[in-house]
């Protein structure tokens, strides 16, 4: 039913995560964005950014031509408006469950990115760069740990899709040079989400794709040096 092109990253997980927790079928196209598969025609007419996680939904709901959706959190509202899972339909609920979403979306997740580059992958190694979005991820680890302090997960007493968006950047907190310990509540939920079914087969899934062979300046040069004639050649 659903394609997902995916590759092992935490956006990328997250779909994963999605689709194993409502058991909804799909299948998985690779797109190894080390070997510069995201720029390919046949990916960019379905993600026009060039990034994954995409979607081709083969059997939308009203019934007509197959649905495709780029952006992970796009993906998840989308899904879940699919299948009515993990998404409240009352509207308090439901805009606990957005808000939070979006927070991942504009908070979280850039600034970890950022952290991850300037740390562990930039060619020189900037003091500032790196305090300053170390300093800045730990910030929005606060954040979800006072959230957390008490309720069970990110919008309340219920799993949803926030919960999904948040927990794979989470994952690589050491490279992000956090220590869970620091946030007792965010431990918790942490471990809470880790320990989940749908988690394990989602993260079994990526072991297939890990360790593929690639020359690391061409890998570089894909993930790293873009700009606007990359999009208009």
């Amino acid at each position: 039913m659903i394609e997902l092109y995916y590759w092992t990253t935490p956006n990328g997980h997250k779909i994963t995560m999605f689709l194993e927790e409502v058991e909804l079928p799909y299948t998985i196209i690779p797109v190894n964005i080390g070997a510069g598969d995201q720029f390919k025609p046949e990916f960019l007419k379905i993600s026009p950014n060039n990034r994954i996680p995409a979607i081709i939904d083969r059997e939308p709901v009203d019934g007509g031509e197959p649905i495709s959706v780029f952006e992970s959190g796009a993906i998840l509202l989308y899904l879940a408006e699919k299948t009515g899972k993990l998404l409240p339909s009352n509207v308090r609920d439901r805009v606990e469950v957005l808000q939070w979403l979006f927070w991942q979306m504009a908070g979280l997740g850039p600034m970890a990115g950022q952290n991850h580059h300037f740390s562990q992958y930039a060619p020189e190694k900037i003091p500032y760069a790196i305090n300053r979005y170390v300093n800045e991820t730990a910030r929005l680890y606060a954040v979800l740990n006072k959230r957390l302090r008490d309720r069970s997960f990110v919008a309340g007493d219920n799993y949803s899709i926030a919960d999904i968006a948040a927990y794979p950047w989470i994952v690589p907190y050491e490279r992000q040079g956090q220590k869970l310990e620091d946030f007792p509540h965010l431990k918790r939920w942490f471990e809470t989400i880790q320990a989940r079914p749908a988690t394990v087969r989602a993260y079994e899934k990526a072991e297939a794709f890990k360790n593929q062979t690639l020359d690391v300046e061409k890998s570089r040069s894909f993930l790293f040096n873009q700009s606007a004639q990359t999009v208009q050649p």
